[in-house]
């Protein structure tokens, strides 16, 4: 920005003048001081204060361009007390001419820099930044009286304090009357002693000094006594706000007066337009209306800018400058090439950036970027209209001061709080974000255009692109300078002073400058994730290694070719690198650095950078110069030419025709060393060829030998290498001949096999071709293009054959390497089993391993039981022994001569429920043989991936089993009342915690059916229950412990058995099930194929979970089941309440019927007593059988009254259907009494299943 005033565009504030604040350290002393006694100095208070005043209002606000922050600071400038203002006007306010007269700086005056028709000068904004305040403050210090001393009285102290204020009254006055008379605002700070503010008359002298001086009321007058630092900047903060409304006014009042003036310009006549600028070239012409329109708008805008409001200065900006480029139209307003028209010009570039500035303060980026833009367009089509176009270099300057000026106002606005924005895709917001955007629609059609794209013309970018943009621009301007001095004899301008002047530029320092700095901020504002730089920024490093080649510093153009050559050759960025090499090279000749030389022209022949596809010997030319006329630095060693990151002089690729092969087997392979197309290397002087493989071998060595040197290279040559033996090696490399010359895309392949009598992997590690020429020693080493198959863009060539050169692509993977194993062991695995396996049994499985091979292998045996996603379900193997429910490792099987065999049985124990169990066998042998000695060297240690010196093979087996039960259970369950009389509720044994309530007990009768489901049957041995008894349930009999059910059962036979299970209900839970008592243990074994039998096993069948029904009140009819004629027999009715809570209130009536065949002696129908829960109640009839058979016994009906109906008042809640004799009971014949299990309904309730039946007794005579 130093090619424009500053005054133009810096930010601007208000100014406030601060005199009385001198520099001048006024040191005192208490005693006067000899050079033999010197006292200390003590410094004086007020001058300390003034210091510190001094330095704290400096520091408020620094001149600066880019200033956003909108804080009540002002721009302070000190001065001394009588400093005279400018005067406003050319004459003296009592002349009759001072209201006709104008300002010293107007275009009206005769001897203004702008006159007759000069718009602004940068001087009018240094009168008002530096000449003219609109606040002025002055410091000055306040009269303090000595303490009284002899003789003195206080009136005569009064006195003097009253003469020395009228005196400083009186020179606030006179300061008053100036500044009056500008309109500024006059501010005085007296400074006083803390002794002089504890003075009770200092506020009476205050006054005084202030009517006396004529100081307004309102923030005129400040008293301030040495205080801290921190107090006094809280003091500069406070006075800076209650001055800061004054200054605002003032140029408010300024801008007022300046809308005037234009208001009056706009309404005068127009001015008349001369005919051409050639007809009044000797006239002074005074300024049209349209730079009237400019002055006015401009200083409004500054004013506006004084005042802080942004947006009324750039809407005056833009106002001042579109009626500038309305007058660049016309050439009749502002002929080109004047100094008019220069000013014109300057003016227009410090408005843009005024305007540009305006923008970024608002965040409004692309509008910023939009008019810089624009103002470069319309100037730059203005300037080929001016005779300026791009084929001067005024043009080219003129726009890389543009973009200059723009990037240094960017990078002074990121230092600050001004952010770039990025041109990356936001994340995708969450659904949350999208739901709160869902209702600010602008957001939604802004995130909407966000994804349609965004044009980089419109995209601001970070300062160091227009660094870049700029640095461009000089080098098209050095470019049209240098074509207007070639032609400076033809060239009209050649003797202007604008020419003059590009004489003395040094553009390439310019063009350096620019460049470096705009390297600096790309490397800056790179992603910090990122290792290496972006493109753009290699790309400006390689520009500035360009300009110092042209510029002759050829030892800074290196260091960058270095820098920028290490990615460009990681990235294989060819195009870059050609011209990269050739400047590199030319800077070598200059540096004189023959190594670098020859580096780099291999390195080009690589590449063929600079090539011509009709001169392919232009290289190697260069290259055999290079040897023939220099020497080497260093003649005792070879120069190795490491060529791993760039492309090499020669491609080269191995292929193997086997990608494995045994031990002592022989493979083919090929090496193919190709030249490119359009290079030659018939010339460079090869003397030999050596290829190294990765193990530790002597290389094989190819010599050069062309017996005649002036044949014709072919297409395509082979040379057989015979058979490379890597193990056991050589002593000393073996040799042979052949011709390495190379024509334009010629190939040599050298053909041959390899083998090795041990394992290991072989690959070509590198192939190193030895130039030899003078005192030249030169090694180039090249590695084979190892690119996998998938990546590569042409697939690897095998030669089928040379007369006519024909090869077959390779579509294998790893067709550059080759594995050596050892044989593999011919081992034979059988498994047999007879399955499937059942569960609960150990089931055996053969494993025959039969060693086929004729060397004596040492076998082991690891067998992995795989897990299973059943339930419930331990598994077990076993073998010898080990057992595991997973792997059994190293089950050694011993060493086995040829043809002989080994049987290992395997146990496989399933427990849960059945399923397929899978079993993975791996059989491992290995020879006992001696291996041979391995080829490496102590020294040389061995790659990772190398295969295994011991001779060890793997046989590896899968096996599914699969596991069935061998038998199934069914279970029934039925529950039994007790028919035995229940211990009464006032029997203090029911109280006993020790004991089992009996009134509780429930009897359970357990039916469970056992079916054989083994495909070859079981030979049972025995069945046993093995009782597991506790206070809820008890077994009280079984029948498997008098049946005897051993023997022999085949596929689909059934065996019964009987339980009865003595079970007390939990009454506080009833509806969670009781575990069973005890379980079943079958002990059986396995029928086998050949009749035999297996190895015993045995299962085991819990008894079933039970959950007995619950029992209201229930009633227990117990008849005898036979009878005689004639004899009487009982009937008892046993009513008992088993519920927990209620009371039971029943009614019994029996039912006689004219065909009963008894004669009843008893209750007819009455109430039974009121039972209480846990309570019974027995009845009893006599019953005389008068007739034979099998006879009825008279029904008993039984009614729970406590539900009836009340017979007086509304029927009870919840009794609508109810019979209004009551609930009927359930009446239960012991002998056959039998429920289910409990059941209940789908809201958890239980349901109670009533079975209605009669009695039936046999009556015999």
């Amino acid at each position: 920005m130093n090619s424009y005033p500053p005054e133009l565009l810096v930010q601007l504030a208000p100014v406030m003048f601060v005199a009385g604040l001198d520099a001048q350290a006024a040191l005192t002393s208490n005693a006067p001081s000899t050079p033999s006694t010197p006292q200390p100095l003590r410094q004086d208070p007020f001058q300390v204060l003034s210091m510190r005043l001094r330095d704290a209002l400096a520091a408020q606000r620094k001149v600066a361009i880019w200033q956003p922050e909108k804080n009540k600071t002002f721009q302070v400038v000190f001065v001394d007390k009588d400093v005279p203002f400018p005067p406003r006007k050319l004459v003296r306010a009592d002349d009759p001419q001072h209201s006709s007269s104008h300002s010293p700086l107007s275009p009206l005056t005769p001897t203004s820099p702008l006159y007759p028709d000069g718009i602004i000068a940068p001087i009018w904004i240094r009168k008002h930044t530096t000449l003219v305040p609109s606040v002025f403050v002055m410091f000055m210090r306040i009269y303090e009286s000595p303490p009284l001393q002899a003789g003195q009285t206080e009136r005569e102290k009064e006195a003097e304090e009253k003469k020395r204020d009228t005196e400083l009254a009186a020179e606030i006055a006179h300061r008053k009357k100036s500044t009056n008379e500008r309109g500024l605002k006059l501010t005085v700070v007296l400074m006083a002693s803390r002794r002089m503010l504890d003075d009770p008359s200092l506020d009476g002298r205050l006054t005084y000094i202030r009517r006396q001086s004529g100081l307004d009321p309102r923030a005129a007058l400040f008293v301030l006594s040495p205080v801290s630092p921190a107090e006094i900047g809280d003091f500069v903060r406070s006075l800076q706000d209650a001055l800061w409304e004054p200054a605002l006014e003032y140029y408010t009042n300024h801008s007022k007066r300046v809308r005037r003036k234009r208001n009056r310009h706009s309404q005068a006549g127009s001015y008349q337009l001369p005919l051409s600028p050639m007809a009044s070239a000797g006239v002074a012409r005074p300024l049209r209306p349209e730079g009237w329109t400019v002055r006015y708008e401009f200083k409004m805008a500054c004013f506006a800018e004084f005042r802080g409001e942004d947006q009324v200065a750039l809407k005056h900006y833009q106002d001042a400058y579109s009626t500038l480029i309305i007058m660049f139209g016309s050439t009749a307003i502002l002929p080109p090439r004047t100094k008019r028209w220069a000013e014109a010009k300057v003016l227009a570039d410090c408005i843009n950036v005024k305007i540009v500035k305006l923008y970024l303060y608002n965040n409004e980026h692309s509008l910023a970027l939009s008019h810089q833009n624009s103002h470069m367009r319309k100037f730059a089509d203005f300037s080929r209209g001016w005779g300026i176009g791009e084929e001067t270099f005024e043009f080219w300057s003129w726009l890389a001061r543009q973009h200059r000026v723009f990037a240094e106002l960017l990078e002074q606005g990121t230092r600050s709080n001004l952010k770039i924005p990025s041109a990356y895709p936001t994340p995708a917001p969450s659904a949350a974000v999208l739901a709160a955007q869902s209702l600010e629609a602008s957001q939604l059609g802004l995130e909407a255009m966000r994804v349609l794209g965004l044009n980089p013309n419109q995209a601001l970018q970070h300062p160091g692109f227009y660094y870049y943009m700029a640095a461009r621009c000089t080098e098209r301007r050095r470019e049209r300078f240098l074509s207007a001095l070639e032609s400076e004899g033809a060239n009209p301008q050649a003797n202007s002073p604008g020419f003059a002047n590009e004489r003395k530029v040094d553009h390439l320092a310019i063009v350096l400058e620019l460049y470096t700095r705009s390297y600096e901020l790309f490397k800056k504002w790179s992603p910090q994730n990122t290792q290496t730089p972006g493109r753009l920024t290699l790309w400006i490093a390689y520009r500035i290694a360009q300009t110092y080649y042209e510029s002759g510093k050829f030892d800074m153009a290196v260091r960058f070719f270095e820098r920028i050559a290490k990615t460009y050759r990681r990235e294989s960025w060819e195009s870059l690198l050609h011209p990269l090499l050739s400047q590199w090279y030319a800077c070598a000749q200059q540096l004189g650095d023959v190594d670098l030389s020859v580096r780099l022209l291999i390195e080009m022949l690589g590449y063929g950078a600079n090539a011509l596809s009709d001169d392919p010997d232009a290289l190697q030319d260069d290259l055999l110069a290079v040897l023939q006329s220099t020497v080497p630095s260093i003649t005792d060693e070879p120069l190795v030419v490491d060529l791993s990151e760039s492309k090499s002089i020669l491609d080269a690729s191995i292929v193997f025709w086997d990608s494995e092969i045994s031990v002592g087997e022989q493979t083919a392979f090929q090496l193919l060393l190709s030249s490119q197309a359009n290079v030659s290397l018939a010339s460079i002087p090869f003397t030999q060829l050596a290829i190294y493989f990765n193990v530790d071998v002597p290389p094989v060595i190819v010599k050069h030998c062309q017996p005649d040197p002036d044949a014709q290279i072919p297409a395509v040559q082979r040379f057989d290498l015979g058979q490379v033996i890597l193990a056991p090696p050589h002593a000393e490399p073996v040799e042979h001949e052949a011709v390495l010359r190379w024509g334009p895309g010629s190939t040599i392949v050298f053909t041959g096999s390899v083998s090795s009598a041990l394992p290991m992997n072989v690959a070509v590690s590198k192939v190193v071709f030895t130039i030899k020429a003078n005192s030249w020693w030169i090694e180039v080493p090249v590695v084979p293009d190892t690119t996998v198959l998938e990546h590569a863009l042409v697939a690897p060539r095998w030669l089928a054959s040379v007369e006519p050169p024909r090869f077959v692509p390779v579509r294998r993977e790893g067709h550059s390497e080759l594995r050596v194993r050892f044989r593999p062991h011919r081992v034979q695995v059988a498994i047999s089993h007879e399955g499937p396996a059942y569960v609960g049994e150990e089931f055996p499985i053969e494993i025959d391993i039969t060693n086929q091979d004729d060397r004596e292998l040492d076998v082991v045996l690891d067998v992995l039981l795989q897990p299973t996603e059943i339930d419930e379900a331990v598994n077990y193997i076993a073998m010898d022994d080990q057992r595991s429910t997973s792997l059994l490792k190293a089950v050694a099987c011993g060493v086995l001569a040829p043809g002989v065999s080994v049987i290992k049985k395997l146990y496989l124990t399933n427990t849960g429920a059945p399923g397929d169990r899978v079993i993975d066998i791996s059989v491992q042998s290995h020879s006992t043989a001696q291996p041979p000695v391995s080829p490496t060297s102590p020294t040389t240690p061995a790659s990772a991936g190398a295969p295994p010196t011991v001779d060890k093979s793997e046989t590896l087996r899968t096996l599914s089993v699969g596991a069935v039960l061998p038998v199934q259970v069914e279970h029934m369950v039925t529950y039994r009342r007790p028919t035995r009389p229940q211990p009464g509720i006032a029997d203090l044994a029911t109280f006993d915690g020790e004991r089992r309530d009996e009134a509780a007990v429930v009897e359970a009768v357990v039916t469970s059916v056992v079916s054989v489901v083994a495909p070859a049957g079981l030979v049972v041995e025995g069945v046993v229950l093995h009782r597991k008894d506790h206070d809820a349930a008890e077994v009280v009999d079984c029948s498997a412990d008098q049946d005897d059910l051993s023997g022999e059962w085949f596929a689909g036979d059934e065996f019964c058995d009987r339980c009865w299970i003595s079970v007390v209900p939990d009454d506080e839970h009833p509806e969670e099930p009781i575990p069973g008592p005890g379980e079943y243990e079958v002990t059986w074994r396995r029928v086998l194929r050949d009749g035999s039998h297996g190895s015993i096993a045995t299962t085991r069948i819990p008894l079933p979970p039970l959950c007995p029904p619950s029992d209201g009140l229930v009633a227990l009819l117990d008849a005898p089941t036979t009878a005689r004629l004639h004899t009487p027999i009982p009937l008892r009715l046993t009513l008992r309440n088993r519920h927990p809570t209620r009371t039971a209130t029943a009614t019994v009536q029996l039912e006689p019927d004219a065909s009963d065949a008894f004669v009843i002696a008893g209750l007819r129908h009455g109430r039974a007593p009121v039972l209480l829960p846990g309570q019974e109640d027995s009845l009893t009839w006599n019953l005389i059988p008068i007739q034979c058979g099998l006879v009825r016994v008279p029904r008993v009906r039984v009614l729970d009254r406590r539900s009836a109906v009340q017979l007086a008042g509304a029927p009870a809640p919840g009794a609508e259907g109810v019979q209004s004799e009551g609930d009927e009971v359930e009446v239960v014949d012991v002998r056959w009494d039998g429920r289910p299990e409990r059941v209940e309904d789908e809201d958890g309730r239980e349901v109670r299943v009533i079975k209605g039946g009669d009695a039936y007794v046999l009556v015999v005579p």
